[in-house]
């Protein structure tokens, strides 16, 4: 009698998985965060404290609202300077990553499993294929949003502890390259779509590191398209 009500629990588990992503966009279109406000805010308390209330708002706040990832990524620059936010923002996603992953997995992965069979096995399948590299690569592409990584991973057979590693290896070069530049450029990120690449051809040199840095990922992407040894 429990085996009948499995396919039905499987699809109530993922369409709540589902509408929780959509109604976190949803609100998110709606709703306005002012970047000087939080910053004032985290600002009252002394460093050590600052810094805390700053992971756990991060955590909070950008867990139903996606967007304001961006915005608490630039008070962390302007605030804590690139090298102590890139720690705290490092933290907030795996946080971020351990919530999403399980909650993926606890809500979606029996009826991608039991369900959606081809797909399934095509997302185990390559999961499997590239393991740890794959995750730690795209980890590392600016282009791939976290978010949506932990998500998908979780609805894969992938171990929690096997992302998770990879996560917390891969995710800190990435970030660590965008808080050093928040920092520098600030809140004008926000009102001059050309303040990123104005203020990489002013300073030659982290210029020249992001090429090297986005030309390894390109290389490191392009070698992870052929069979791992192992799985040929």
């Amino acid at each position: 009698m429990n085996e009948a009500h499995h396919p039905r629990q499987n699809l109530i588990g993922f369409i709540l998985l589902v509408l929780f992503f959509v109604l976190t966009w949803f609100i998110g279109r709606f709703f306005s965060i002012d970047l000087n406000s939080y910053r004032k805010f985290f600002s009252r308390f002394p460093l050590v404290y600052s810094a805390v209330v700053f992971v756990i708002t991060y955590v909070l706040v950008s867990f139903f609202l996606w967007f304001t990832k961006d915005i608490f990524k630039v008070i962390g620059g302007l605030l804590f300077g690139a090298y102590l936010s890139t720690l705290l923002v490092w933290v907030a996603e795996m946080i971020n990553a351990t919530v999403l992953f399980n909650m993926a997995r606890v809500l979606g992965r029996d009826f991608v499993r039991n369900t959606l069979k081809g797909a399934g096995e095509s997302l185990d399948k390559r999961i499997q294929r590239y393991g740890f590299w794959g995750v730690f690569s795209l980890r590392i592409i600016p282009l791939v949003p976290f978010r949506f990584l932990d998500v998908f991973a979780g609805l894969t057979n992938l171990r929690f502890r096997d992302y998770l590693l990879a996560a917390a290896l891969g995710s800190p070069l990435r970030i660590f390259w965008l808080q050093y530049i928040l920092s520098a450029v600030g809140e004008s990120v926000f009102k001059d779509p050309q303040a990123i690449s104005r203020y990489l051809l002013e300073n030659p040199f982290v210029f020249s590191l992001s090429f090297v840095y986005f030309a390894a990922v390109i290389i490191l992407a392009i070698i992870l398209k052929k069979p791992l040894r192992n799985h040929e």
